[in-house]
């Protein structure tokens, strides 16, 4: 099944209900807020949105500190690259490069490799010299990340997150995830989204 992007959320609530064999409206408000939270807390998380510039463009102006070929983007996967701008001081204006003969786009890593004559060259080096406009994103959440939001969903929905709650009068202990002490997610969530979180 599709994953129905619902303004910046990652899943809807349908999505979630659907997962979780849920019939009854009558959470609907509670569970729709925590899918807007889930998602920007995922978001932040992995350092990507992840869906906000699937079909909307990303404005990126990059700071290079240090010689190098190569710049990342900072949303991921990359979808199409529109212009890739660049100038050489602060005061100056940008210079629209050509793709495949002043710059090539690596799709696996999400790189950008300024050219000259067929071989690498550094970028400028300054505070905005690279300027990027592009398109990255998931158009259709992957399974594996549209399983670990319904997840997190799930843990706050049910008060998981708390160490110690007590239901109808019995106690039940929730180990802290990812050892003592820990306020990391869940094991089996938190390895799911390092797999999409950009370092």
């Amino acid at each position: 099944m599709a994953v129905n992007i619902n303004g910046s959320d990652l899943i809807t609530l349908q999505t979630y209900k659907d997962l979780e064999g849920l019939k009854s409206n009558n959470d609907d408000t509670r569970l729709a807020a925590i899918v807007t939270s889930v998602s920007q807390l995922v978001k932040t998380y992995c350092a990507n949105s992840l869906v906000d510039f699937v079909t909307e463009e990303k404005i990126e102006n990059l700071n290079i500190e240090f010689a190098s070929s190569k710049v990342q983007t900072t949303e991921s996967p990359i979808i199409s690259v529109t212009k890739v701008e660049e100038k050489n001081a602060t005061a100056t204006s940008y210079t629209t490069l050509t793709a495949d003969t002043d710059y090539y786009v690596d799709t696996d890593t999400d790189t950008i490799i300024r050219l000259s004559g067929g071989r690498e060259k550094s970028w400028e080096t300054g505070f905005g010299t690279v300027k990027l406009t592009y398109k990255a994103g998931y158009a259709t959440l992957p399974a594996d990340l549209k399983l670990a939001v319904c997840d997190l969903v799930t843990y706050y929905f049910k008060s998981e997150h708390k160490e110690r709650r007590t239901i109808q009068g019995a106690t039940q202990q929730n180990p802290a995830a990812g050892g003592k002490d820990s306020i990391s997610f869940p094991d089996h969530i938190k390895r799911v989204l390092d797999f999409y979180k950009q370092y």
